[in-house]
Parts: C-alpha cells; sequence; structure tokens
C-alpha cells in the first residue's frame, strides 16, 4: 500500500523530511476496523512527532492522526461498524498513522462519519473535535446550564474553531475568542463568538473591557506559558483554566489565592491507556456527526491538497509550522 512516513526526526525544509513509501497492507484482529483511508488532515502534533520521534531501527514511521474513509475489514471482535461503514476518527499516538492506504483503529474511537459532509470535510474534524470536547465538558465541567464567560485562547486554530462552535450551541456561555489578524478574527466571529480579543495586545485590559459576565473557564489553546499571568489575572475565583498545548514550565502557585484549577486535555489519553471509558471518543465522534447533520456545527476545513503524498504533506506541515494557519488543512486521495 502507499504511504508516507519518515525514517529519521528532522526539520520540514530538511531532505527527505517525509517520504514516499510501500507498505504491506496490514490485517485487523480483535476490535480493529481496517479503513481505506479517503482523505487526512494536518495537526500540530504531526508536527511535533515528525520533528522528534526516532523510529525503530530499519524501519519508517508513519504518523497522521485524523482521517476520514470505509471499514475494509474487521476483526473478530468488532461490534460497533460493519464492512462498507463510512467513518471518522483520530486514532491512537502510539500506533502506526492515518498517512497510508490503509489504517488499523480501534472501533472505540471511530465515529460515524457525517453524512451531509464530503470526506475532505469529514477528515479535518476528529482530532480536534474530541479534544474540544473533552476539554469543554470532561475538564473545564461545563454543561448545556453554565453560564458565565468562556476565554479562548487561539479561537482561529483547529481545536478553537470546534470549541467555540460547541460552547456557543451546548452552552449558555459568553464566548470571548482570542485573534490577532483581521482574518483570523472574522473567522471566530463566523464561528460564533460573541467577542473576540487581540492576544498580541493586553488581554487583561481587553477582557475587562468587555461587558461580559466573569471568566469562569479558560481554553487556552496555544502559548499558554506567554499568556499565563495575563490568564491568571483575567479567570473568575474559583474558574478552571484547560491547557492543551506543551509549555516547558508554568507556576501555577498564584492559582491558590483565586482557587482556581487547572486542567491538562490530551485527546490521545483514553487510547494509550485503554482506559475503561474508552468508548466515549466513539459516542462523542458520533454526537459531532449528529450535530454537523443537524446543521448545528460546520467543518472546519479551509484548503485542501491533492494527493496524499510527501510533497504535499511536506507543504502542509510547513503551513501548521508557519503558526498562520486557519482552520484545518486536508489531503485527499492517493
Amino acid at each position: 500500500m502507499k504511504a508516507v512516513g519518515f525514517h529519521a526526526p528532522s526539520s520540514i525544509d530538511a531532505p527527505n523530511a517525509l517520504v514516499d513509501l510501500d507498505l504491506p497492507k496490514p490485517s485487523p484482529t480483535g476490535r480493529d476496523l481496517l479503513v481505506a483511508v479517503q482523505a487526512v488532515s494536518v495537526n500540530p502534533v504531526d508536527v511535533k512527532v515528525r520533528a522528534s520521534r526516532t523510529p525503530a531501527q530499519g524501519r519508517a514511521e508513519v504518523i497522521g492522526w485524523d482521517a476520514a474513509g470505509v471499514v475494509e475489514a474487521v476483526g473478530p471482535e468488532v461490534t460497533l461498524f460493519k464492512v462498507g461503514d463510512p467513518v471518522f476518527y483520530a486514532g491512537a499516538i502510539n500506533r502506526s498513522g492515518s498517512n497510508a492506504q490503509f489504517q488499523l483503529v480501534d472501533e472505540r474511537i471511530v465515529g460515524r462519519r457525517p453524512s451531509s459532509l464530503s470526506v475532505a470535510e469529514a477528515a479535518a474534524l476528529p482530532l480536534t473535535a474530541i479534544t474540544a470536547w473533552e476539554l469543554l465538558f470532561d475538564r473545564l465541567g461545563a454543561t448545556k446550564d453554565t453560564t458565565g464567560s468562556l476565554l479562548v485562547v487561539g479561537g482561529s486554530g483547529g481545536v478553537g474553531s470546534i470549541l467555540i462552535q460547541l460552547a456557543r450551541r451546548l452552552t449558555g456561555l459568553t464566548v470571548i475568542a482570542t485573534a490577532s489578524r483581521p482574518e483570523t478574527r472574522d473567522w471566530c466571529l463566523q464561528l460564533g463568538a460573541h467577542h473576540v480579543v487581540d492576544h498580541s495586545g493586553d488581554l487583561v485590559a481587553q477582557v475587562a473591557a468587555l461587558d461580559v459576565p466573569p471568566v469562569g473557564l479558560i481554553a487556552s489553546l496555544t502559548n499558554t506559558a506567554d499568556h499565563f499571568p495575563a490568564l491568571m489575572e483575567i479567570v473568575a475565583p474559583q474558574g478552571r483554566i484547560g491547557v492543551i498545548d506543551d509549555p516547558k514550565t508554568l507556576d501555577v502557585v498564584p492559582l491558590k489565592r483565586k482557587a482556581v484549577s487547572l486542567h491538562w486535555e490530551l485527546m490521545f489519553t483514553r487510547a494509550l491507556f485503554q482506559t475503561p471509558d474508552m468508548i466515549r471518543q466513539h459516542e462523542l465522534l458520533n454526537a459531532v456527526s449528529d450535530l454537523i447533520d443537524e446543521g448545528r456545527l460546520k467543518t472546519t476545513l479551509t484548503e485542501v491538497l491533492t494527493p496524499i503524498n510527501a510533497a504535499n504533506l511536506i507543504k502542509a506541515h510547513a503551513a501548521i509550522e508557519s503558526g498562520r494557519t486557519r482552520g484545518k488543512i486536508v489531503l485527499e486521495g492517493f
């Protein structure tokens, strides 16, 4: 089968940063699905792993954590899907990735693909939808009755683009997003943010100037270390701050005075540790699929490259590394 991978960690501009491969087609066992991959999208985690992971001796590493496709075959313990079902999913960080014609993935982290979307539109969603859902509902504890304000730092990125929609459609929160350019500001407003402030400026002063309820919840999606002093000042007493990026250090002691809690979100945790509630990702992806088909959520796809090959994945990785992307980049078709 066709695939794209790398033999050594490197910068994206290095020779052979990503290469086209020809690999054996895998076979499913247990609760695995074998999915014929039709489209994939690229996330910051792809960039981080490509630049840091050393493949096993003599092997190429195939990464990729977003896919939409069709079930090609099923393992003997599969109960949730059948051959021919259209699916979408983000996969597991400790298994071979989606940048391949065929991929094995546990059915408990796979969702029913939205029927109203193209395969490329669907591929833009899984990782960011899972991350945003888990962050908002499982980590920050929001419900349909939650009010107050939510600050989304990095609102125009992949996760922020879904988080704004979920918070606006499924809670009573006032949504404040951050964006630093006119086009990303407009994007956040189109997705449903009530207000947009500029994270390159004085966040504390900008939020204070808004006529909004206290900011009880903060989702810090990018550059958390840089923004953390401001976030500690902005967050209301007994509030919650959720983080998804990788700051090297955070001084959390000042949170004590306000009794503020800090929550980490990693959407790979359930699959990585085979937690008893692993099937929650199947359930939430199905819920997202329903919301899409009902017209309450929309895809965050902004660019499609074709076909899925090393050259186009290099372009997508470079775009992600620039830090100036809006929404999601998808590659379609082998």
